[in-house]
Parts: C-alpha cells; sequence; structure tokens
C-alpha cells in the first residue's frame, strides 16, 4: 500500500449505499477510502465472468492497473437453493440485461411462487489487488426468501431476505443490525483484519505488501 502518512484505498464501486456500509465497518482503520467517483474517466469493468471470485478480481485488478493504488472490489450474489443456487452471480442483472433492482426482486418473487422451501443465502467475494498479488476475504449470510417486499431500508435484494434467527427483512433492519450479521459485513470483517495487520507492518517500516 502507498507510503503515505494516510494510506489509500481504491473502492470500485459508486454505489454509495455500499460505500456508507463499508465506511461503517472499516472506520477504525487509519486509511482512507476513496470510491470511484474520483476516478470519473476510470473504465468500467465488465463483469462477464462465471464466478464470484473471478468477477471481484477482474475488477479489482483492472482498476488497480488503472490507478496505480491498492483497489478492492467485491461481487455479491443471492443464492437460492430451491433455484439451483440462482441468481448467483447473475444476482444484478438477473431479470434480464438492463434490469434495476425491482425488476429482480419481481422475477424472483415469480419464479418462487408455490415453493415453499425458501432457504437462500447471501455470499459475498472481497479481492484485493496490491503489487504483491490478489487477496480474496469471503462472508455469507443464510437466511431466507419473503413472499412479499417488507421494509424501505438497504437495497438490491434486502427487502425480500430474512436472515437466520430473524423476523425482520434486511431492510427492516437498522445499518448498525445489518453490518453486524450481513454477508458483505463478515467478508468486510475479514478484510478489515488483514488490512489492519499490512498497517501495522507499514507503521513499524515492515514490507506491508
Amino acid at each position: 500500500m502507498p507510503g503515505s502518512e494516510c494510506p489509500k484505498l481504491v473502492v470500485s464501486t459508486r454505489n454509495q449505499h455500499k460505500l456508507r456500509e463499508i465506511h461503517a465497518i472499516m472506520t477504525d482503520l487509519d486509511l482512507e477510502l476513496v470510491g470511484l467517483d474520483a476516478f470519473p474517466h476510470a473504465p468500467e469493468v465488465v463483469e462477464d465472468r462465471d464466478t464470484l471470485e473471478e468477477n471481484a478480481s477482474k475488477k479489482a485488478e483492472e482498476l488497480f492497473a488503472y490507478t496505480s493504488t491498492a483497489t478492492m472490489a467485491d461481487d455479491t450474489g443471492l443464492e437460492v437453493l430451491a433455484l439451483g443456487g440462482a441468481p448467483g452471480v447473475h444476482s444484478a442483472r438477473y431479470a434480464g440485461k438492463d434490469s434495476d433492482d425491482a425488476a429482480n426482486r419481481r422475477f424472483l418473487l415469480e419464479n418462487l411462487k408455490g415453493v415453499d422451501d425458501r432457504r437462500a443465502q447471501f455470499r459475498t467475494v472481497i479481492a484485493l489487488a496490491l503489487n504483491s498479488g490478489t487477496y480474496h476475504f469471503e462472508g455469507t449470510c443464510r437466511g431466507r426468501i419473503t413472499e412479499e417486499e417488507r421494509g424501505d431500508g438497504g437495497f438490491g435484494y434486502d427487502c425480500i431476505f430474512v436472515p437466520d434467527g430473524y423476523e425482520r427483512t434486511f431492510a427492516e433492519l437498522s445499518a448498525e443490525e445489518k453490518n453486524s450479521i450481513s454477508h458483505r459485513g463478515r467478508a468486510l470483517e475479514r478484510f478489515a483484519g488483514y488490512l489492519a495487520v499490512l498497517l501495522e507492518q507499514r507503521n513499524e517500516g515492515e514490507p506491508n505488501e
């Protein structure tokens, strides 16, 4: 990571909801988080790989090459057991190439009509691209799909996903509650732990990549 007073980490997203979640979980680190809004001419990376790991790696590596700064990227999929793991890596475009969140939710609920087994899990994979290589961190959150949308918080599929041990959807939980149990929160905890070690090594003058 760059040897400045406060190291910089590029977060490969323009999604402000996601950026706020990441800021909240990583607030204790002596690290400047920079979203892609700071790089208006950064390339739009096409997420055309077959797995979450491959998509996250592709984004992190291409943007690292562009920014020359340590870069993190993530890919998240909602995996529904009764649908054979779908929408999975296609979660962001489940209802079609140009679909939005609302269309994706409608399509998923339509596909689950009459289905009793509504078990599902969210899975997030974070990729960190450095000079020394690309590193991965994973988090999952198991739960079930509701029959209708509930709550107005969160984004994506949050309003139709109830995590295990809860009766409320992600969209009905506070940001603090969601971050403490979410797939992204768990992946970010592992990621933040790794970064804390790198920062400690940097402060001690040891190799940090």
